[in-house]
């Protein structure tokens, strides 16, 4: 048994640090596995090599006599016994210490009160277009792409900005009029004056893309809101024919794309999610824009505006398809980069979301999580993230933006039948007052663990301009105090701002709020404003040009902010290390724009060990 030992400790793996991160989260899970089969598998063969010695048949000769062989047969068989049940019994030893190692090691220190391990990630709402944000890209021509269709837009000559009907040709407003007729739309007569007289002389860039009018009268923006990307109920997610969604057909000539967007939008059937409708087109989708919601708008638009607004999205698409097929680095690569983007951010979204969390946050106790869509439930719930956590969400999903708050819970650790929601608490103190927080925004539980610790843990995704944070911690605050034995970890998107302004919540003005009330955070007392967990930039392919950056004004028009946090009382928890990451590695590369291909969301995960603080005698 002692040679067995020694041998097992002698093969136990060692590992440097470097290993141990090159091997993931938990290697300790991983040396007491290897520890529990080297020890086995050299116990067993002792006992296999020890019984052959001590084998009655191979210790006597056949020189002795037949009664010294029974007799030393009998005492070594008995001695064979003892030895096999002092093996079996180091087995069993050797299993409990294993299973107790790592036991201990699947949720860290936490299991003897040392600390916990938290994170907090708004994983972002997927985003239908792929061209919408500048993006970490390593192919070259992403950027070649990119700039060249930033300087067609922005400086155009007048070579590239030419009439409407140079892109949009008269043939093309025949065959659309013919279709509309078909629909037995009104006012066809008077949008056809409205192409010849006015829309057809426009030019691309100057009279069409940045006219702000057609913009402010949603012209092309409804539409494009309606038809973009469709969710129907047998069909799975289906896209309009355009270069700002994930459409995977043929769009490498204005011949071929006009083919498909006239299908689409006039022969396509479907029937929607959710409704228990009859089978639709997206044509018969379009609704009229009222004046009474859009000032800017005419009455004579307002009568005619189904045709008009189909109009003008026609020619809004052939627009985009023309500048992209004239600056594409080489004949359909545009069409080729998109479709990466779409499989990496849009389609693969939610796979590498989880991919993330179950590879680099396995050490996690709690996780919060932002704009999390309900489909993610389904993906987390069948995923080995379900078995290792305990997935809380709101009673209630929000179903229109489908954008929802969670909070993960390590299985384990935690008491799932203790479990209470209290955000309906929390939202009620808004009542009567314009507090910017809409369904899905707020989740607000409280849960005890094993060893009897209670806890109060709320995930938040603030508002864009972070208006909403401070009245919400107020809000939660106020819990807090009706429950003094619980402790308050807050995981939130604060959408807080390195230079604040009126409408913008500045980030050091948030920190002196949630001081004043008794917390700390993450990043201290007193974050740094230029510890930024956001950078991205609007390209100028995307409907709100006046958004758009350079590649050159990223980092000064682009969102490069401080934005998220966890929140926690300084009598509770006291920070023993922080990170932030934008790879999906455990790391953050600065100054540089994400999403990238590997990295799907827009903020950078924050991670914090927070180690207990014992109550004074």
């Amino acid at each position: 048994r002692q040679r067995a030992l020694a041998a097992a400790l002698s093969r136990r793996p060692r590992l440097n640090a470097r290993a141990r991160t090159e091997q993931g989260c938990a290697p300790p899970q991983h040396q007491a596995g290897l520890f529990l089969k080297a020890a086995a598998a050299t116990l067993m063969s002792e006992m296999v090599l020890t019984r052959r010695e001590m084998s009655p048949l191979g210790a006597a000769s056949e020189d002795e006599e037949s009664d010294t062989v029974l007799d030393a047969a009998h005492d070594k068989l008995a001695r064979n016994r003892l030895m096999h049940w002092r093996v079996r019994l180091g087995l069993v030893v050797l299993a409990v210490a294993a299973s107790i190692a790592l036991l201990y090691h699947s949720f860290g220190q936490s299991a003897h009160g040392a600390y916990l391990t938290v994170a907090t990630w708004n994983i972002a709402a997927i985003n239908n277009n792929p061209f919408e944000y500048w993006i970490t890209h390593d192919d070259a021509d992403y950027n070649q792409l990119m700039t060249s269709v930033q300087d067609f837009i922005d400086a155009p000559d007048e070579t590239k900005d030419v009439p409407v009907r140079e892109v949009f040709k008269q043939s093309q407003f025949k065959e659309l009029r013919d279709l509309m007729a078909a629909e037995g739309w009104s006012g066809l007569d008077e949008t056809e004056t409205r192409w010849i007289e006015d829309l057809s002389k426009r030019h691309i860039i100057s009279g069409f893309l940045k006219d702000k009018s057609l913009g402010d009268k949603r012209l092309t923006s409804m539409p494009d809101r309606v038809t973009n990307t469709i969710n129907t109920l047998s069909q799975g997610v289906v896209y309009r024919p355009t270069v700002i969604n994930c459409f995977d057909g043929d769009m490498s000539s204005m011949r071929k794309w006009w083919r498909e967007w006239k299908n689409f939008m006039f022969n396509f059937t479907l029937k929607l999610q959710g409704t228990s409708s009859a089978v639709t087109r997206p044509a018969a989708m379009l609704q009229k824009i009222k004046q009474s919601k859009y000032p800017a708008i005419t009455a004579e638009e307002e009568a005619i505006s189904i045709p008009l607004q189909t109009l003008c999205q026609a020619i809004f698409d052939a627009i985009l398809v023309h500048i992209v097929t004239t600056v594409s680095p080489t004949p359909g690569k545009w069409q080729t980069l998109r479709l990466q983007m779409c499989e990496a951010l849009n389609k693969r979204k939610d796979e590498r979301t989880k991919a993330i969390l179950d590879n680099s946050y396995a050490d996690a106790d709690v996780i919060f999580l932002q704009e999390a869509a309900a489909a993610f439930l389904s993906v987390v719930r069948s995923s080995s993230l379900g078995s290792r956590y305990i997935v809380g969400h709101a009673a209630s999903l929000d179903g229109k933006r489908d954008q929802n708050s969670l909070i993960l819970l390590r299985r384990g650790l935690f008491r799932e039948d203790s479990i209470q929601e209290h955000t309906a608490t929390v939202m009620g103190g808004f009542a009567g007052r314009k507090v910017p927080v809409a369904e899905g925004d707020l989740l607000v539980l409280s849960v005890d663990d094993v060893m009897g610790r209670q806890f109060l843990l709320a995930s938040f995704h603030g508002d864009t301009n972070g208006l909403a944070t401070k009245p919400v911690l107020a809000e939660v605050h106020k819990l807090a105090q009706s429950f003094p034995q619980r402790k308050l970890i807050f995981g939130l998107d604060a959408n807080t701002y390195e230079r604040g302004s009126s409408d913008k919540q500045d980030v050091l003005d948030w920190a002196t709020d949630y001081v004043s009330k008794g917390y700390t955070s993450c990043w201290g007392d007193v974050p740094n404003p230029k510890n930024h967990t956001t950078f991205n930039a609007r390209t100028f392919l995307q409907a709100q040009l006046q958004k758009a950056a350079k590649s050159t004004e990223m980092a000064a028009k682009g969102d490069k902010n401080p934005k998220d946090f966890i929140l926690f009382r300084k009598d509770n928890f006291a920070v023993m290390s922080t990170t932030k990451d934008n790879t999906g590695k455990r790391s953050y590369t600065e100054n540089m724009v994400f999403p990238t291909l590997a990295f799907p969301s827009d903020h950078g995960i924050v991670a914090t060990k927070l180690s207990f603080i014992q109550p004074s005698a």
